[in-house]
């Protein structure tokens, strides 16, 4: 008797074998759109401040992108950039609309999507709608070149669901001790066969300290863990970050030139630029396969 998990990946199998009609109503036929998951081991460290407006560095480089709010307990990408969301996944998944009627656009014709409890609902969806979700996702693919993923942050399920699925990891890390304890204890549990995680410093004072910070984690996964994470780069305590929050704008928008921009430029720099992550990692289908024969 087959089980559950065999009839999703037979589920998926036929599905890319049928994909040809969603790419023929679409310009963009290839598998190359990058999915990163956006995460950190606790709350308040900047995670969604940071995931808009490394979007928006993208669109700067000409990439299309699409945001999806996975924070199940404090979604919030709408919300940070003084938007309202009408619909969230859960409709996708009631098959009320198209995934593209949920998406807002945002500042620099962002896509945004909410979550909502369509997250939680992953787990335990019917056959059909596990299919009918599948090609929505594959939608994403055809208007994305890069799909960023704020999730929650700890280690609950629908955080790892979709951090495992990710090929490509960001984790948003501060100076404070329990940020990097709570980092480490995240790393401990990211099943790591061909997964990259990558170390963003986030609202540090010096470039010593930022240094400090990595080496201080990286060295814990090297010794007990026998895996490096990799440095993508520093931001900068600022205080243009603060006051762009409060007007509901994007740093990187309202103050170009300041610090904590000059550091999300350079981040986006390193992303757009490592042209070994672009061949191992840009698999759209890869990461649909990865998520939903985790539910």
């Amino acid at each position: 008797m087959k089980d559950q998990a065999h009839n999703l990946r037979e589920l998926i199998d036929s599905f890319k074998q049928s994909n040809n009609k969603i790419i023929s109503m679409n310009k963009k036929t290839d598998d190359s759109t990058r999915v990163l998951a956006i995460t950190s081991g606790k709350g308040g460290v900047g995670k969604t401040n940071f995931t808009i407006n490394l979007g928006i560095a993208l669109t700067n480089a000409n990439k299309r992108v699409t945001i999806i709010d996975a924070d199940l307990g404090l979604s919030n990408v709408d919300v940070v950039l003084g938007l309202i969301s009408k619909f969230t996944l859960a409709n996708v998944i009631r098959k009320e609309i198209s995934i593209l009627d949920v998406i807002l656009k945002g500042p620099n014709n962002i896509n945004i999507i909410s979550g909502g409890s369509g997250i939680l609902d992953l787990i335990n969806l019917e056959l059909s709608e596990i299919e009918n979700l599948i090609s929505n996702f594959y939608l994403l693919n055809q208007c994305s070149d890069y799909i960023l993923i704020d999730t929650g942050a700890g280690i609950n399920n629908s955080v790892m669901s979709f951090i495992e699925a990710a090929n490509e990891v960001i984790l948003i890390v501060t100076p404070e001790p329990t940020s990097i304890t709570d980092a480490y204890a995240l790393i401990k549990n990211i099943k790591r066969d061909k997964k990259s995680i990558k170390l963003v410093l986030n609202r540090i004072e010096t470039s010593k300290e930022g240094h400090e910070v990595f080496n201080k984690i990286n060295s814990a996964t090297k010794r007990f863990l026998n895996f490096e994470v990799e440095k993508l780069g520093f931001i900068y305590e600022d205080p243009a970050v603060r006051k762009s929050v409060k007007e509901q704008k994007p740093f990187l928008l309202k103050f170009p030139n300041s610090v904590a921009s000059k550091g999300i430029d350079s981040i986006a720099y390193n992303l757009l630029n490592n042209r070994n992550e672009l061949k191992n990692f840009s698999n759209f289908k890869r990461f649909v396969n990865n998520l939903f024969n985790r539910v």
